[in-house]
């Protein structure tokens, strides 16, 4: 029995909870890029499930709910150029928590908050090289 299936994308796929979910995916989209695949809502202009796609990593955003209230992880993602995507952040408002610079052994990276406070990484380094 196959434990892992192959796929295109990752085979790991974070869930994040936000207060304010839609809003949480037009800012993920507008200054991260992330591509909307699907956007399932729930009442009361929440969000049931949604998949957003960057690259081949998916993650999924929804509402919080009765026990599972929002949270302040923290995320990182690998992307070929780190100077164009900071300048889309930073045009976008994004909040700048680490500019842009050169990390030891790394290459190049960054980090933004998102609306809610999450802290979001992005840079050269591809752990699984």
């Amino acid at each position: 029995m196959a434990l892992v299936k192959e796929r295109i994308g990752s085979s790991t796929i974070p869930v994040l909870r936000y207060k304010d979910a839609a809003a949480a995916i037009d800012w993920l989209a507008e200054s991260i890029g992330f591509e909307k695949r699907l956007v399932v809502p729930g009442e009361g202009n929440t969000i049931r499930h949604s998949q957003l796609v960057f690259g081949t990593g998916m993650i999924m955003v929804g509402s919080e709910r009765d026990g599972e209230p929002a949270d302040l992880g923290s995320m990182y993602i690998v992307v070929s150029n780190v100077s164009a995507h900071y300048e889309r952040a930073r045009l976008a408002g994004a909040e700048i928590v680490i500019p842009l610079g050169e990390q030891e052994d790394r290459g190049l990276f960054y980090s933004c908050k998102d609306p809610e406070g999450r802290v979001w990484n992005f840079g050269q380094y591809d752990p699984w090289d």
